[in-house]
């Protein structure tokens, strides 16, 4: 049993994830503070990948970065890469795929965050830096969490914009989910239930790991409390 399908769903999962999770995180913060028409005219571009089918993000991507693509044929020209048949091919479609997963589920933690925590930090004399990090983000960890695993399982199960840029090569591009159809193609129900059970395993997996994470930090310190810990030593009972 080749395990090169196992493998490189698992690399490209981690690192649109990785990507998700900075850009996702970004979007939301920024976003969050536009006014509503704004928000409302974003809001439309950023998700749009979460309700159009996935093969037609991979066809609009495979036009973008195709050898006669505008991006594509550019790399191609310059440095001779493609950008599409190849591995990480992967990687655009599932972040693409993803981000609105992460975006949409951190923006929501962001504007149900207490702001007057943030005010209070700034009396303080308390950086912007330092408020997001320390406070704004520990109090949103679970949102942050729970889009992240929302990111991940689906980069892992993604097929549709996965097989329109990358195809099915065995060794080279292959993933779970491309391989259970080809596998079901050639009528070898039997290995394809095997990639089926381990797909289900990883998933199951991450989501036990979550809810122990979920459950180990379900009483954290409040903000308050941090940021007067923090400044200056001082100690709070």
């Amino acid at each position: 049993m080749d395990l090169f399908p196992l493998y490189n769903s698992l690399r490209v999962a981690a690192i649109s994830t990785v990507i998700t999770f900075f850009t996702g995180i970004a979007a939301a913060y920024y976003i969050a503070k536009t006014p509503r028409v704004v928000k409302g005219v974003l809001d439309c571009v950023l998700t749009l990948p979460m309700v159009l089918p996935p093969t037609v993000v991979g066809f609009f991507l495979l036009k973008t970065i195709g050898p006669l693509g505008p991006v594509g044929s550019r790399v191609l020209e310059l440095f001779g890469a493609k950008l599409v048949m190849v591995w990480y091919s992967a990687i655009f479609a599932t972040t693409i795929v993803t981000f609105p997963l992460m975006y949409r589920t951190v923006r929501g933690a962001f504007e149900a965050f207490d702001e007057t925590l943030l005010y209070s930090g700034q009396t303080l004399g308390l950086s912007n830096t330092y408020l997001f990090w320390r406070v704004m983000m520990p109090n949103c960890k679970q949102g942050i969490l729970a889009g992240t695993v929302l990111a991940f399982a689906r980069a892992l199960g993604e097929y549709g914009a996965t097989t329109m840029v990358t195809g099915y090569i065995p060794g080279r591009t292959a993933t779970i989910s491309t391989t259970v159809y080809q596998l079901w193609r050639e009528g070898n129900d039997i290995l394809a239930y095997k990639w089926v059970a381990i797909n289900l395993i990883i998933s199951a997996a991450v989501l036990v790991a979550v809810n122990m994470l979920e459950n180990r930090y379900r009483q954290p310190r409040s903000a308050a409390k941090d940021i007067l810990s923090d400044e200056e030593g001082v100690g709070v009972p």
